[in-house]
């Protein structure tokens, strides 16, 4: 049995009290402990400790001290439950306490893998360019549940994919405009899908873009992309060959044969 002969607070953390104990060999430091578990075993001077009441105090501040850890890792954003349980498990935390805080949090409402999945989602609705599939695979990496991803990405409709789709398809045609309008077309499909956007979705934003490609954009177009071509082969190939090279690759790259042949008139010395 031992004595609780002193507490102290600790300069740097004055929630915290260093118990000091005489177990019969004159006074020494046992251990410390939280104010919360302080107060709950009302420890005082002069108070009788046993060796099981000793440890129980150890575990209760250091379950204090994982569920403190938890609640700031919390304080910066939501977490999925997944996420708390690899963040406990990275700080060593004993993996009975780990189930323990998850179900207190859970039951103080401060773990919701629900509302979790609806907030991530409408947060990257507003903040990124992800379609709904992306983000159903990033839930389900932070281990939300399928059946959750899935009621969350509700929360994405038609309306607003095709409006970022549209803007974002906009946006890419303004900036390849040294490519075919094919190619550039062809470029914003294969995007949308790597983004995640439904194919109906991806279908509607095709369909409403500009039918017809500006002549003079796509000539100059042409000619960026053949005048490439020319320097690429020039040392490999000459006259008819070398013709059938640059035609290959412009029509590869998506132009008419009407512009392929009318570079090879302009550029293309026999």
């Amino acid at each position: 049995m031992a004595k609780l002969t002193k507490i102290t607070t600790q300069k740097k953390h004055k929630n915290r009290y260093n118990i000091f104990l005489d177990k019969g060999n004159g006074e020494e430091y046992g251990f410390s402990v939280d104010e919360d578990v302080l107060v709950k075993y009302r420890l005082q001077k002069n108070m009788e400790l046993d060796d099981a009441l000793i440890n129980a105090l150890i575990q209760t501040d250091t379950l204090h001290k994982s569920y403190t850890l938890a609640i700031n890792y919390l304080s910066y954003r939501m977490r999925s439950e997944k996420e708390i349980r690899d963040y406990l498990k990275d700080k060593e935390t004993d993996p009975e306490h780990i189930e323990e805080i998850v179900s207190r949090l859970n039951k103080e409402r401060l773990l919701d893998d629900q509302e979790f999945a609806n907030s991530l989602v409408r947060t990257r609705i507003m903040t990124s360019s992800k379609g709904p599939l992306l983000l159903k695979k990033e839930l389900l990496e932070k281990g939300v549940s399928a059946v959750k991803a899935d009621e969350a990405i509700t929360h994405y409709s038609f309306d607003k994919q095709y409006d970022k789709a549209l803007k974002f398809a906009e946006k890419k045609l303004k900036n390849d405009g040294r490519k075919s309008y094919r190619q550039q077309v062809q470029n914003v499909q294969q995007t949308l899908m790597q983004k995640g956007f439904q194919g109906d979705v991806i279908q509607e934003v095709l369909a409403n873009l500009p039918e017809d490609e500006d002549e003079d954009t796509e000539w100059e177009a042409v000619i960026y992309q053949g005048e490439k071509l020319l320097r690429k082969f020039k040392s490999k190939a000459e006259g008819y060959e070398l013709k059938q090279k640059v035609k290959s690759g412009l029509y590869r790259k998506g132009f008419t044969f009407d512009l392929i042949d009318r570079f090879i008139d302009e550029y293309v010395k026999e």
